[in-house]
């Protein structure tokens, strides 16, 4: 039995890739991520499949049913958004399959950044400009940043920022930002990307909080900006 962790991908169906679908169309028991995989996705799995959504559940709900798999020697289709290395919640999953001697294997998927930036037809690197990104999001509820991983740190090195997570918090993001980014810098907010209902916002830094309102985006954003940030 082995659980097959799947990213797939930032919305869009046609960007999963073959390895993902080949494993969903074969696993009998599958667990997504809600409303975060399309459901095109999700139906790829067999007809017999147990699909769970895992939005409402628990990770000790989520394990008793990897368990319950394990018993029936029934191999899983863990599929997650995006790609499961970026804020995938994937450690903690594993750790306890290992303590569990359960075997597992990471499928990537594409992560919503670089859907973003092809979204956006620019480059996150630019020679002689930026050749850093640097993927980051702010502290909120019970997950603070790490001492020195503060935004306005990120943003005077230059590099290009990827705020995940963070769209809540975009007054507080502007205010860091601005003292080094200046008021006229580029910054991109770009929800539920690769979707039916996606949105693209492109203003400068100074405008972004009052087109984040008017388009009443609270969840699901990615925000892209930096010194040298710019769309092609």
């Amino acid at each position: 039995m082995k659980v097959y962790f799947i990213g797939a991908g930032p919305g869009d169906p046609n960007l999963l890739t073959i390895k993902a679908h080949k494993i969903i169309s074969t696993c009998t028991v599958c667990l997504f991520a809600g409303s975060l995989v399309p459901k095109e996705i999700i139906s790829l799995a067999p007809k017999e499949a147990t699909l769970i959504d895992t939005s409402n559940l628990t990770l000790t709900e989520i394990m008793k049913e990897i368990t319950k798999a394990k018993s029936n020697n029934i191999d899983i289709a863990r599929v997650h958004s995006g790609d499961v290395s970026v804020y995938g919640a994937l450690s903690e999953q594993i750790n306890l399959l290992e303590d569990l001697n359960i075997e597992y294997e990471i499928i990537p998927g594409i992560p919503a950044y670089v859907a973003g930036a092809a979204l956006l037809k620019t480059e996150l690197t630019v020679p002689g400009e930026v050749q850093s990104v640097i993927l980051t999001r702010t502290s909120f509820g019970s997950s603070p940043m790490p001492e020195g991983e503060e935004l306005l740190n990120f943003a005077k090195t230059g590099s290009t920022l990827i705020i995940h997570l963070s769209i809540r918090r975009i007054r507080y993001i502007v205010r860091e930002l601005m003292p080094v980014l200046g008021e006229n810098s580029t910054i991109a907010i770009l929800y539920r990307i690769g979707w039916p209902d996606e949105i693209v916002l492109i203003d400068k830094l100074k405008n972004i909080v009052s087109k984040v309102r008017e388009s009443k985006i609270t969840r699901t954003a990615l925000i892209i900006t930096g010194k040298n940030f710019k769309k092609k």
